[in-house]
């Protein structure tokens, strides 16, 4: 699966805690394997965020990202304010 970065992602990735960066790429593997698995709980967004996808590291935390027809872009990361 190709996923790619965008930089707004790979700033807040480095804002986060060790530990929530360890959960987050656990999930990305979870991700590359089967994207809509339960673990994830991947939803599709609504709102100033419709078209969006989310799915979920931990229970707080939360990455954004794209579909496209060149593969999935990973918008945001962060807490629940990412989504504002």
């Amino acid at each position: 699966m190709n996923i790619r970065y965008h930089p707004i992602f790979r700033k807040n990735y480095q804002k986060l805690s060790d530990e929530i960066k360890r959960k987050a790429e656990r999930k990305e593997d979870t991700f590359r394997k089967n994207p809509f698995g339960p673990a994830l709980r991947t939803h599709k967004l609504h709102g100033e965020l419709s078209g969006l996808w989310s799915f979920s590291i931990d229970q707080k935390y939360r990455i954004i990202f794209e579909m496209t027809k060149d593969g999935i872009i990973f918008l945001d990361v962060g807490d629940h304010d990412i989504y504002q």
